[in-house]
């Protein structure tokens, strides 16, 4: 993975993913005790940073293997960003999902034309049910983020946060991303080292879902111990990718935990002060940059809010719980 390809998935990109906006508040200046800048890229097409990559692995395929169709697995918001990028391509899509997903990423899944299997995360293999059917059915498999072409697309965010950060004078910060398998923290970390090598990304996580912290303070992969749907669930995986861990290893610093409070105050708070819908695991950066700040450096913190697609009573319970009325 270099530069070269993140340049490459941006052109390809290029009039289709929304440049979304870096945003900051007086607000959130004052409860972080720093500058905050925020990544919305809750905006992006189907509501989350997923349909950069969706849309550069889509588009990298060979006309030859992309017209048999694709095949994903996740538990929305991938699951979105390649059914819409099939869709506008004209191919077929399978979605492989939990079946405690959140109703809305299933339902908008099917409603973007794909086909959705639902499994059982707690007693079934996701990765032998998309195996056994693309093999089945000739589908290419588009893995979330162990996947070049699609950390590529996740590393165009960060070509973005570069230009604009530069554009209000930011060069120096650390760079907060939300991380599951590690796609959008690795990708952006790529874009940094070459665009904007004074920014350092650190990776946030849900408390009990911190297999990342816990791999870059070991050098090793490490696992989630529980196999359970958390509240943070856009951002839940068993372990870092095989990929994605040797580029945060080598260019992340120390990751951040936060805990599923502190993810619903940061909803509560881009809600009120930025006027944005953040699901819960699209939150954490937010809240590590808000809650967090004796482990952080410098004068100004940028932070992604990598997703919004959260079901009405989950968002309305973090506003009655946590918001100013």
């Amino acid at each position: 993975m270099d530069i070269e390809r993140i340049e490459a998935a941006a052109g390809r990109l290029k009039g289709h993913a929304r440049v979304t906006p870096l945003l900051s508040s007086p607000f959130l200046d004052d409860i972080a005790g720093r500058r905050v800048l925020v990544k919305a890229e809750c905006l992006q097409h189907t509501g989350s940073f997923k349909y950069r990559g969706a849309r550069s692995a889509v588009s990298a395929l060979p006309e030859d293997k992309r017209k048999n169709g694709v095949i994903a697995y996740s538990s929305g918001n991938h699951a979105q960003g390649v059914a819409l990028a099939a869709r506008q391509f004209g191919v077929a899509a399978v979605i492989v999902m939990p079946s405690d997903a959140p109703k809305m990423k299933i339902d908008n899944t099917r409603a973007l034309g794909a086909e959705v299997v639902l499994y059982d995360r707690a007693n079934e293999d996701r990765d032998a049910i998309g195996t056994k059917l693309s093999e089945e059915r000739g589908l290419t498999l588009i893995r979330p983020f162990d996947e070049p072409e699609v950390i590529a697309g996740q590393g165009t965010c960060g070509l973005e946060i570069a230009a604009q950060a530069a554009e209000l004078g930011v060069t120096e910060a650390d760079v907060i991303v939300c991380c599951g398998g590690g796609g959008l923290t690795s990708g952006i970390a790529l874009a940094l080292e070459a665009r904007a090598p004074g920014m350092r990304v650190r990776p946030a996580e849900p408390e009990g879902f911190d297999d990342v912290t816990r791999s870059l303070a070991s050098g090793r992969i490490e696992h989630n111990a529980s196999s359970a749907n958390g509240l943070c669930d856009a951002i839940v995986t068993p372990q870092p990718g095989n990929l994605t861990f040797p580029i945060m290893n080598r260019l992340c610093g120390p990751g951040i935990v936060v805990t599923d409070d502190e993810a619903q105050m940061a909803m509560a708070q881009a809600f009120s002060r930025l006027k944005l819908v953040a699901e819960p695991g699209g939150a954490v950066a937010l809240a590590a940059a808000l809650y967090h700040g004796d482990q952080l450096d410098g004068d100004a913190v940028i932070c992604t809010i990598s997703g919004g697609n959260v079901d009405r009573a989950v968002f309305l319970r973090a506003l009655e719980q946590f918001g100013e009325g």
